[in-house]
């Protein structure tokens, strides 16, 4: 057996009986197939379309119809020659005929187009419709521009421009008479530079927000943005905390600048009159000077590059002398004085000023005095005076400016 499959002639046989079969097998077939279609009855076929566009037959320009579907499911049955230009060329229309018919409802049935050598079973067979008197209105175009919060930091929309600022809507009067607003959406966000021509939907809504469906003059309208950063200038106020260190006190607080000017979006600029300083902290201040302090900005607040401001602060050393005695002088012969407040003859200077001064000072530089010459008998106000060497940016103040004694 091996041999005879290696044997060139037997595998050349052995094809021939295959092809021998199989043409008889192929011609066993087609008879049979011919047989059939010979039958009456035995040779139609049926096709199902599935998007078959359904028209309307009325005249639109008084009417608008509502409730036919825009597909409709059509099954073709016939021959062959007769039901394949129809699938393939779509030489037939569905359609409902509502010419005659007024306004109101109406249940109304599918027609067709196709030859009569079809058949043909439309799905849905009928349907029910409203018929509406038409109206157009002109309406004007609102615009709502979205995400404005993401827009680059002080900037706010400044103004637009379209190329059409009302629309012409058709519709059944009943619609029409639910119509809210016509509005379309501009999308902002990241915004950096102007929007230049930019086309964007329309669109209808009632009074209740919902969206309706309405012919438009034109489905989209061209719409051009210009960005803008507001500003204004205000007073910079510096704020302070806490207090000097023990032994100073502040002559003056000064900044370089008087005005800032800062940047915001309108609705927040309208309520700032002023601007303040960070705080700065007294405590920590030892000597004059200037500082550099940042802006306490409010949100949305900014101040451009400017992110400082130079603040002077000028301070003076303080230094108190304790328990200096109140020296009395003319009073008069036979008299006695009583100190009645303070109750002991003695009070407290301080004395203000140039720190070398300061250190080599004494007790014994300064005379704290009350003139008593002419007082009469009885309680009296009188003012103090200090007596010293007086010496430029050096001040002098006593515990007390007038002090109540009692003469007898």
């Amino acid at each position: 057996m091996d041999n005879w499959f290696q044997s060139k002639w037997f595998i050349r046989v052995l094809a021939l009986g295959f092809a021998i079969t199989l043409f008889i097998f192929v011609n066993v077939e087609s008879n049979s197939s011919s047989s059939e279609s010979a039958i009456p009855g035995r040779n139609s076929q049926t096709q199902t379309l599935d998007d078959v566009p359904v028209e309307i037959d009325i005249n639109s320009d008084d009417y608008v119809v509502s409730g036919v579907p825009e597909y409709a499911t059509v099954t073709l049955e016939g021959s062959p020659a007769t039901i394949m230009p129809a699938i393939f060329n779509r030489n037939f229309t569905v359609y409902v005929d509502l010419q005659g018919l007024g306004e109101g409802n109406h249940t109304v049935e599918l027609q067709h187009t196709a030859s009569d050598d079809i058949s043909v079973y439309i799905e849905p067979k009928t349907i029910e419709v409203s018929i509406e008197e038409r109206a157009s209105q002109e309406f004007p175009i609102t615009v709502e521009f979205l995400n404005t919060d993401q827009l680059p930091p002080g900037v706010e929309v400044g103004g637009y421009e379209l190329d059409q600022s009302s629309v012409q809507i058709t519709t059944s009067r009943r619609i029409m008479e639910q119509i809210g607003v016509v509005k379309i959406y501009v999308d902002v966000a990241g915004q950096e530079t102007s929007i230049s021509n930019r086309e964007v939907p329309v669109n209808v809504y009632d009074t209740q927000g919902n969206e309706l469906q309405v012919r438009l003059d034109r489905e989209t309208v061209v719409i051009s943005v210009d960005f803008v950063s507001p500003s204004k200038v205000v007073p910079i106020d510096i704020e302070t905390t806490g207090e000097l260190p023990e032994g100073f006190s502040l002559l003056s607080i000064s900044a370089n600048l008087d005005e800032v000017e800062i940047f915001a979006v309108s609705d927040i600029l309208e309520q700032i009159e002023s601007i303040s300083t960070e705080e700065i902290d007294l405590s920590e201040i030892t000597e004059s000077g200037t500082i550099d302090v940042g802006f306490d900005l409010p949100d949305g607040v900014y101040t451009g590059k400017l992110e400082t401001i130079e603040v002077s602060v000028e301070i003076e050393e303080a230094r108190v002398l304790e328990d200096m005695a109140i020296e009395e002088e003319e009073l008069g012969d036979g008299l006695a004085v009583t100190f009645v407040e303070p109750s002991k003859a003695e009070m407290d200077i301080t004395v203000t000023g140039n720190e070398t001064f300061l250190r080599e000072l004494s007790p014994d530089d300064f005379r704290v005095l009350v003139d008593l010459a002419g007082l009469e008998p009885g309680e009296h106000l009188v003012p103090v005076e200090v007596e010293w060497d007086e010496v430029e940016d050096v001040t002098v103040t006593p515990e007390f400016e007038e002090i109540t004694v009692e003469i007898e």
